[in-house]
């Protein structure tokens, strides 16, 4: 079966009966996730030999597209979901890419902050103030990130800070969910698509394993560029999401000086 009869099905089985209810009384379409990660939709991008579909950013856009129009809430969560994904193909653990090709496990993004920014949202992603320690193998991330679609619902997230011990650039880590210490306050940030719990996710700090980065120490600002700008602005766009004011194209070509909050 294909993954646009099996996405067809989703949409009229699960995610069409609830997509007004989801709207309208912001809930969180946790029916709709769990469908999408029962027939393998979640782990459509994750490589063939972790239980993956194998494909790309173009079918991860098709399959956002065609869910916006029937609930935007869980093409939000389709977006980060998918972006987040694309950085732990080429990074992450086999255990967790298996995870998430067997539909057990959502992703999301904690890239943003308060006081961070340059030319648009999108700069945002480029720097962070969340203070990275390491004590033997053990990483104490300490932020505010904001921002956070799924937050409180997803698995993990895709998360910035500074780097440990290079000069300049971002560290990426993957930070569980269920980490000590990490907290989502329970009322949602007067932001984001209603219904896709769109929060702040406060870490003071979160202990995460030293072996949870994600990339080179340092290396995750080339990361964002190359994967997570590229996949989140497409991803928008599929959904028909109002037009950013950088184009992907123009972030990576731009000098990273440039969009450094001044």
């Amino acid at each position: 079966m294909s993954y646009r009869t099996t996405l067809a099905e989703v949409l009229t089985r699960a995610v069409a009966p609830c997509a007004e209810l989801t709207g309208a009384e912001g809930r969180f379409p946790r029916g709709a996730v769990t469908a999408f990660g029962a027939t393998g939709l979640l782990g459509l991008t994750v490589a063939t030999e972790f239980g993956g579909a194998g494909l790309g950013l173009p079918e991860a856009a098709e399959v956002v597209a065609r869910t916006a129009c029937v609930c935007p809430a869980t093409a939000t969560v389709l977006q980060a979901h998918y972006t987040a994904v694309a950085v732990i193909e080429s990074y992450g653990s086999a255990w967790v890419r298996g995870e998430i090709a067997a539909g057990r496990h959502l992703s999301s993004l904690a890239l943003a902050e308060d006081g961070t920014g340059g030319y648009g949202e999108e700069a945002q992603l480029l720097t962070s103030r969340c203070t990275a320690v390491r004590s033997g193998g053990v990483v104490a991330l300490r932020a505010r990130k904001r921002q956070v679609v799924a937050a409180g619902e997803a698995d993990s997230y895709l998360w910035s800070s500074r780097p440990l011990g290079a000069r300049d650039g971002l560290s990426l880590w993957g930070v569980p969910a269920h980490a000590p210490d990490l907290f989502v306050p329970a009322r949602p940030d007067a932001v984001g698509r209603s219904g896709s719990a769109t929060s702040t996710v406060l870490a003071d700090p979160v202990l995460v394993p030293a072996d949870a980065m994600l990339g080179e120490d340092g290396g995750g600002l080339d990361i964002v560029l190359r994967t997570v700008l590229p996949w989140l602005l497409e991803l928008r766009a599929a959904a028909g999401a109002e037009g950013p004011r950088l184009v992907a194209a123009d972030v990576v070509r731009r000098p990273v000086e440039s969009l450094a909050p001044s």
